[in-house]
């Protein structure tokens, strides 16, 4: 393996905030227990974007044998798209879109090396929400944000011994009352398993059981054969995490109906 820098953890000084998971454009990072971790090595570019806005002083750059930098797939198709927007100019080019990371963001906002202001944690006052509402609105039951599972922390506050959902992300627009019948009182988290990038849901998940301590767990799929692995992630954590929970599945139609509930 060669030599190059990588980043260094120290995690003494580590507090969990995530500000480095968002300045980790590449996805190398994650918190895992409460830490930054390095959970990719061959993702890290050894540039250092992520040390500047760490507040404790965690990281530093160090240098020793790591194996050679990849763009990860998603950040490679989008070079690959503009190289060939470059090569084939439209007549109104689009810059390629940053992917988001991969991973939770600080309760302050943004990063100043461009993380997604769309992944900041925040938790809704419902009670004002329904009272602004019109008569001619259905209030929405989502008392958080984010609710992608890449991006939601099992460790913050909305998710402590609450009831939690994990729905395929479908089902809310396949069942209209999607809110009133399985969202209210609920936190969410959200993913597809046939689309998505499932690296790092199992290790999350198993966070979920083992610190969260929820009251319930909920999955809510569709019927179809592939949307069966969001359950399997479900009890693959909880198996991991050594929990008793008892886990309920409700399968939701194509065209809307409940057709299902099992408990495992």
């Amino acid at each position: 393996m060669p030599k190059r820098n990588i980043i260094k953890i120290d995690e003494d000084k580590c507090t969990g905030c995530g500000q480095c998971i968002v300045d980790c454009a590449e996805g190398a990072l994650a918190i895992i227990d409460g830490k930054a971790k390095l959970v990719k090595e061959s993702y890290c570019d050894g540039l250092g974007a992520c040390i500047g806005n760490c507040p404790t002083g965690a990281l530093t750059l160090e240098e020793r044998e790591a194996p050679e930098f990849v763009l990860p797939p998603e950040l490679a198709h989008a070079a690959a798209a503009g190289a060939a927007v470059h090569q084939h100019p439209a007549p109104s080019p689009m810059e390629s879109v940053r992917p988001c990371p991969s991973s939770i963001s600080p309760a302050g906002g943004h990063s100043n090396s461009g993380g997604c202001p769309g992944s900041r944690e925040r938790q809704f006052n419902r009670q004002e929400a329904a009272a602004a509402s019109s008569s001619q609105e259905v209030p929405s039951a989502l008392s958080h944000w984010p609710v992608q599972l890449h991006l939601v922390n099992f460790a913050a506050p909305h998710f402590q011994g609450t009831d939690v959902l994990i729905a395929a992300d479908c089902s809310a627009f396949a069942c209209g009352a999607f809110h009133p019948r399985f969202l209210q009182g609920k936190s969410i988290a959200i993913a597809c398993p046939k689309l998505d990038n499932p690296d790092g849901y199992l290790e999350k998940l198993t966070v979920l059981f083992q610190q969260a301590n929820p009251r319930s767990v909920s999955v809510v799929r569709m019927e179809v054969p592939c949307c069966t692995g969001l359950l399997r992630w479900v009890l693959s954590a909880r198996n991991q995490a050594g929990s008793d929970l008892s886990v309920e599945e409700i399968i939701i139609g194509v065209e809307g109906s409940v057709l299902g509930r099992n408990r495992y």
